[in-house]
C-alpha cells in the first residue's frame, strides 16, 4: 500500500434510494475560500441528490470514483456528466475494468493510484472481487471506500464471485491499518448485527455495539463510517476462526467446518436465508 500523508478532507454522506450512501469528498483546507470548491463523489447511483448537494454547498464536481457496476452505484453517472458539461466543468470518472459501465474516462485496476489533484488527495485501488467480479475499493488518507464488500457487522452478498474470492477481498481490507475508516455504500448495520448476534451471542463487544447502533438508528443517525479495528471485534465474517462462530456454523449446516473458508461459506449462506 502507498505511504500516506493525511490531507485535510471531509467525507459526507449523501443519502440515496432507501439505504444507499453516496460519498462526497471535499476539502477542509482553509486556504480554499472561493465558491465552487472541488468535490469528488463515490458511487453516485442517483444524480438528483448529488446535484442538490453540489448546488446547496456551492461546489464544483471534478471526480467520480466507482467501485462496481450495479445500478445503484452507477445510475447517476450519465446525468452528472451532462450536468458538468453544461456547467463547463472538467470531470474525470474512474471505474473498474468492465465495459458495461458507460461514460467512464479512466478504467483502473489493483495498485493503480488515483490522484484527485483538485483536492490534493490520492487513493490506491484494491481488488475486491467477490460481490461482483469487477469490484474494487479506493484506499488513502486513512479511508477506504469499499462499496458493497465490507459492511459494518456484515459483508456483501456474493452475486458473481466465489466465497473464496469474497473472503480474500475481506482479508485485503482487514490487512489495512486498524485506524482505517470504512465507508461502505449502505446502511445495513442494524440488520447485520441482528444476524451477528445469532452467530456469536457471547461476544460482549458485539452486544455493546448492537445497543449503541440501536440507539443511533432510533434517532436516524448514520452508523457509517466504521473502522477496521471495530469490525475485527464484532463482524462475524471477519472472525471465522473464532470457536463460537465455528460451532454456530456447524449447528446451522449439520457439518463441521474444517477451515476458515468453510466457516465463512456456511455463515454467508446462513445470512442469505436469515
Amino acid at each position: 500500500m502507498q505511504s500516506q500523508t493525511l490531507k485535510p478532507i471531509l467525507v459526507t454522506a449523501i443519502p440515496a434510494f432507501n439505504d444507499n450512501y453516496i460519498w462526497a469528498i471535499t476539502s477542509k483546507d482553509p486556504s480554499i475560500t472561493n465558491k465552487n470548491k472541488p468535490i469528488a463523489l463515490v458511487d453516485p447511483g442517483e444524480a438528483a441528490p448529488c446535484i442538490a448537494f453540489i448546488e446547496k454547498n456551492e461546489l464544483q464536481l471534478c471526480t467520480i470514483l466507482v467501485t462496481h457496476h450495479h445500478p445503484d452505484h452507477v445510475g447517476g453517472i450519465a446525468d452528472l456528466k451532462t450536468y458538468c458539461q453544461n456547467k463547463g466543468w472538467p470531470l474525470t470518472i474512474y471505474a473498474p475494468e468492465n465495459s458495461s459501465i458507460k461514460n467512464i474516462d479512466v478504467r483502473v485496476s489493483e495498485r493503480e493510484i488515483v490522484n484527485i489533484s483538485a483536492l490534493d488527495v490520492s487513493f490506491e485501488v484494491i481488488n475486491l472481487a467477490g460481490h461482483t467480479l469487477d469490484h474494487i475499493g479506493y484506499y488513502g488518507n486513512d479511508i477506504v471506500f469499499c462499496g458493497d464488500t465490507l459492511f459494518s457487522g456484515g459483508c456483501g452478498r456474493i452475486f458473481e464471485g466465489s466465497p473464496k474470492q469474497m473472503l480474500t477481498a475481506l482479508t485485503r481490507l482487514t490487512d489495512l491499518p486498524e485506524r482505517t475508516h470504512v465507508y461502505c455504500a449502505h446502511e445495513y448495520t442494524l440488520a447485520n448485527l441482528t444476524f451477528a448476534l445469532a452467530v456469536e451471542p457471547k461476544n460482549a463487544e458485539l452486544v455493546h455495539y448492537y445497543n449503541q447502533v440501536l440507539a443511533q438508528r432510533e434517532k436516524n443517525v448514520s452508523t457509517i463510517p466504521t473502522s477496521i479495528l471495530l469490525e475485527k471485534k464484532i463482524n462475524p465474517f471477519l472472525r471465522c476462526k473464532q470457536a463460537e462462530i465455528v460451532n454456530s456454523a456447524a449447528k446451522f449446516s449439520g457439518t463441521n467446518p474444517v477451515n476458515e473458508l468453510e466457516t465463512f461459506t456456511v455463515i454467508r449462506q446462513w445470512k442469505n436465508q436469515f
